[in-house]
């Protein structure tokens, strides 16, 4: 996703193994669908990685020096591809863990509203 104009990720790279069973998506995508990725993404630096005994995976690199890692072990090469444009579409910030449904910039004194009546 782009802030300003200005694309996010900087760096993807595609870990595989060449001989493991859980690499055979990864490596159907790397024949298939990265070219065509590539082309159509000339402001991103996209790396192969070859790691062998490991399961494959999408290690993306932002430009906030945040990055993100996806296990993409057994997946179809179109699923890889989901992960990848996801990836690419991200603004590489920290997920961060709401403690209420309830998010206001001025909280109430009373508290929080609820349907239930307590007497």
């Amino acid at each position: 996703m782009a802030l300003r104009g200005v694309w996010q990720l900087k760096k993807l790279v595609v870990s595989y193994s060449d001989w493991g069973g859980s690499s055979k998506g990864i490596r159907a995508f790397m024949e298939s669908h990265m070219p065509a990725f590539k082309e159509s993404n000339p402001q991103l630096e996209v790396a192969t990685e070859m790691i062998r005994g490991q399961h494959p995976h999408l290690k993306a690199f932002y430009k906030n020096h945040n990055d993100r890692v996806v296990c993409v072990k057994n997946m179809d090469p179109e699923e890889i591809l989901l992960h990848a444009t996801r990836l690419r579409n991200a603004l590489g910030r920290k997920v961060i863990k709401l403690r209420t449904r309830h998010v206001t910039k001025h909280p109430s004194v009373q508290g929080t509203w609820s349907t239930a009546l307590k007497l």
